[in-house]
């Protein structure tokens, strides 16, 4: 048998060194995967919460006091001092119509009211002079019932053109736009030159220190309202402090006529009126979201933090610790949000742990594959 060369010797060892070489880094990177890792992570405990039985109604948020102010004369618009979103006060300027022609209107009622008047005292001395003939005998009977009845005529024509000076002094005012109460410019839907006609809208205020939502309950859910009963409300588009209220059940207002054809009533909620350390920052139109109770028990949920949920496209789930202290992606179905925690319908139960950082869940579970 042949013994293998001094070079056949290095190359075999130099083979096995290579391989081991391979070898080492596999073992290093399985070692650093180890339960421990998602022992790190903080976590929350999925609840079971007590809770009155609530269903949600979509709604709108609108003013109690809301007006569409509108032109009550024709003319072009030649002043225009406000804008969309102004706050203005009451019997501020608003718009000015071209109020020339009216003007001269005025002045010519003011004169024929001149005229009628000269036109009674004329009459009034004749009938005295027909009086004092008649008195003397040198004039009839007819005469002086001819005189009276031109007196009385003249009168009656005074008193009708000085009604007509007066309309027309009224008329004049409608040339000029003022709020009718302090409040803010929602629309403006007009420009300056625009013409304004009778019954044509020109802009539409509101009053911000009283609002409500209103929205439509079927007929059902009205016998489930007792005494001491509180209302919630949603409005998304506010900030965090505000998106949430409780409010007892008297703003609660339920209109008495119902639709016929879908058996709805009509219930509106009064805001909290509004100021500079604790108002609402709502506007008329925005979306609400009305909780009312559907029967006096209490109901049992599962509750779970807000900030384990976890977005993946249609896909909505939390990671779960397991029993080996390892995260498991979830999927859920969530119900509603309240503060800092969530209903959670199905996918998780009570007594489970929740990761309450996916980045970090995620990151810990891909490195236990």
């Amino acid at each position: 048998m042949q013994r293998p060369s001094r070079s056949d010797v290095s190359m075999v060892s130099t083979a096995l060194l290579f391989g081991l070489a391979l070898f080492v880094p596999t073992v290093t990177a399985a070692a650093t995967t180890s339960p421990a890792t998602s022992g790190t992570l903080s976590s929350a405990i999925i609840q079971v919460r007590n809770s009155a039985n609530m269903n949600y109604y979509d709604g709108l948020v609108e003013a109690i006091r809301q007006t569409s102010i509108a032109a009550q004369v024709a003319g072009v618009i030649v002043a225009l001092p406000v804008k969309a979103g102004d706050k203005v006060k009451e019997g501020q300027l608003l718009a000015r119509i071209d109020a020339r022609a009216a003007a001269q209107g005025n002045i010519a009622s003011q004169a024929q009211t001149q005229a009628a008047r000269a036109s009674l005292d004329m009459a009034s001395k004749d009938y005295e002079r027909q009086q004092h003939l008649f008195d003397k005998h040198y004039i009839s009977q007819a005469a002086l019932e001819r005189a009276q009845a031109q007196f009385q005529a003249t009168s009656a024509q005074l008193a009708a053109q000085v009604a007509q000076a007066g309309i027309t002094h009224i008329q004049s005012d409608f040339y000029t736009i003022r709020a009718p109460y302090t409040g803010v410019i929602s629309e403006l839907a007009i420009t300056l030159g625009d013409m304004a006609l009778p019954g044509k809208p020109l802009l539409t205020l509101y009053d911000p220190s009283g609002l409500r939502v209103r929205t439509a309950i079927p007929q059902s859910v009205l016998k489930n309202f007792s005494a001491g009963q509180t209302i919630r409300l949603e409005l998304p588009a506010l900030n965090s402090e505000q998106q949430r209220l409780s409010l007892p059940l008297q703003n609660l207002q339920i209109l008495p006529a119902l639709d016929a054809d879908t058996h709805s009533a009509q219930v509106r909620v009064s805001l909290p009126k509004s100021d500079s350390k604790t108002g609402i920052n709502a506007a008329p139109g925005m979306f609400a979201r009305i909780w009312l109770p559907t029967q006096n028990t209490q109901a049992s949920q599962l509750v779970g933090p807000v900030a384990a949920i976890v977005r993946r496209a249609e896909m909505t789930g939390m990671y779960v610790i397991n029993e080996k202290n390892q995260p498991q992606l979830r999927q859920v179905r969530l119900g509603r949000t309240d503060n800092d925690l969530v209903e959670i319908l199905s996918g998780v139960s009570a007594g489970e742990r929740v990761a309450l950082d996916p980045q970090a869940a995620a990151k810990a579970g891909w490195n236990q594959q």
